[in-house]
């Protein structure tokens, strides 16, 4: 009678060939991508395991705005928010600046000591500016299949900690940034017992808060072998100005990254560029701290250079003359922080992710930055924070969780909200690879318990 022969495979020759990369990474939640069409309009399309659809198809709509009238509204809210929150200066009776709370919001991260009734106002500005840009501006208009589409997004984005994509290369929104609008939350159900007084319930409408968000561009960008971790202690980069940020907790996030790691520190722009140079850099991280701004490109966008130690601008047409020799052949896959002060700041069509774009096209697994002038005290807190969890969590302390978690850290515990204001380009899913070995696994829960309890932020100077 026939039976089953026991088998052992003891060599896969198909092994690394058969297995793509997007096949190791869960479909996000719920895709909505843009598509600018000839003519200057915007197609939208949305789809997703999570969306209900019409007879098993995407939905899709042709957009009534046109591409610069969304790109100026955009640029609009990220100058809001710094005229209205990051450089908010209260008043006295007569007028004039009051002397003991110069710009408040951007000397410290902790605003639980402010009145309650300046914040609400300026985050009812904020949220009516970021929801009016959503829904009046990019999904406006009395269309019907508009309106549908618009009633679909909102149904979804009423929910709460979907894994959310969009999926743009010339719509390079701040999505974080951007609200639904009171009405639409009216009959969510709530937590049972959940207080929220009306500070809370603005932050609630901010996308940042609701879920986890990524913004990707050009296709194929993660087409490549997964790459095992190197044996040893997980390799990343402090790539900083030793002289921004000294009143601020920039030290801390330091040490955070050198605890347990192997840390390389660069301060001038030929370190910087010589390592770039080399075939295979294995760092995870690569953190950026320093001076950040826009400069002019000829007749083309503004784009951001960051400069470190020495003062040379550093940008994305430096990591195409060191790396593209090695695109297809070297290793480098980080994640990236820049956290680099006015980083953000930019004036008509500067071109905000263009460093960012051209790091993931040559290997970067996801960038994560500031979309506005980011004061320096929220933003070395925001790294030590983001910095513990990420080199320390868990399997399920991916970049697009915390970033999400740290959203609402800060407006639960510090009642800021300029975690929203943090964008993550690619790379929702990545994190920490744990070390051949098996160590550097256990710290995830640490991490956040520190997180909870850390000290209020000192009180600093601008960016």
């Amino acid at each position: 009678m026939p039976s089953p022969l026991p088998v052992r495979v003891v060599q896969d020759p198909s092994d690394g060939y058969r297995r793509l990369p997007h096949l190791e990474t869960a479909e996000p939640d719920l895709r909505i991508s843009f598509d600018v069409l000839d003519g200057g309009r915007i197609q939208a399309r949305m789809s997703g395991p999570a969306l209900p659809t019409l007879r098993g198809g995407e939905h899709k709509v042709v957009l009534s705005a046109g591409p610069v009238e969304v790109r100026s509204a955009a640029a609009r809210l990220c100058r809001r928010w710094n005229q209205v929150f990051v450089d908010h200066q209260p008043q006295d009776a007569a007028g004039r600046p009051q002397a003991d709370r110069r710009r408040p919001y951007a000397a410290a991260a902790d605003l639980r000591h402010e009145p309650e009734a300046e914040l609400v106002g300026a985050m009812s500005q904020l949220a009516r500016a970021g929801a009016s840009l959503l829904f009046d501006v990019l999904f406006g208009g009395d269309d019907e299949r508009v309106e549908m589409f618009r009633g679909y997004l909102a149904m979804m984005l009423a929910g709460e900690g979907l894994r959310i994509r969009f999926d743009s290369h010339d719509l390079h929104l701040p999505w974080p940034m951007l609200c639904l609008k009171p009405h639409q939350l009216a009959h969510t159900p709530t937590v049972p017992g959940a207080v929220a007084d009306e500070l809370e319930a603005l932050f609630a409408l901010f996308l940042g808060h609701r879920h986890q968000i990524e913004h990707t561009g050009d296709a194929y960008q993660w087409l490549r072998l997964p790459q095992p971790a190197a044996p040893g202690p997980v390799s990343v980069s402090l790539n900083h100005n030793p002289k921004v940020g000294l009143k601020t907790c920039a030290p801390a996030v330091a040490a955070a990254l050198a605890e347990g790691t192997r840390c390389e520190v660069r301060t001038t722009y030929d370190d910087l560029v010589r390592d770039l140079g080399k075939p295979d850099i294995d760092e995870q991280l690569m953190y950026f701290w320093g001076h950040g701004g826009f400069e002019a490109n000829g007749p083309e966008a503004p784009q951001l250079v960051i400069r470190l130690g020495d003062e040379m601008p550093f940008d994305g047409q430096t990591v195409i003359e060191v790396r593209e020799d090695h695109r297809t052949t070297g290793r480098f896959h980080p994640f990236v922080l820049l956290n680099a002060c006015q980083a953000g700041h930019a004036a008509g069509d500067a071109d905000r992710a263009f460093l960012g774009r051209v790091l993931i096209r040559y290997g970067a697994q996801g960038v994560l930055g500031p979309q506005i002038d980011m004061p320096q005290a929220f933003a070395a807190e925001y790294a030590q924070e983001f910095v513990r969890r990420f080199l320390r969590g868990g399997p399920q302390d991916t970049a697009g969780r915390i970033v999400w978690e740290l959203a609402r850290h800060f407006t639960a515990e510090y009642r800021n909200p300029l975690g929203f204001a943090y964008a993550l380009h690619c790379g929702m899913d990545v994190r920490v690879r744990p070390a051949a070995t098996g160590q550097h696994t256990e710290t995830g829960r640490q991490a956040e318990s520190h997180a909870a309890g850390s000290r209020p932020a000192g009180r600093t100077e601008h960016a």
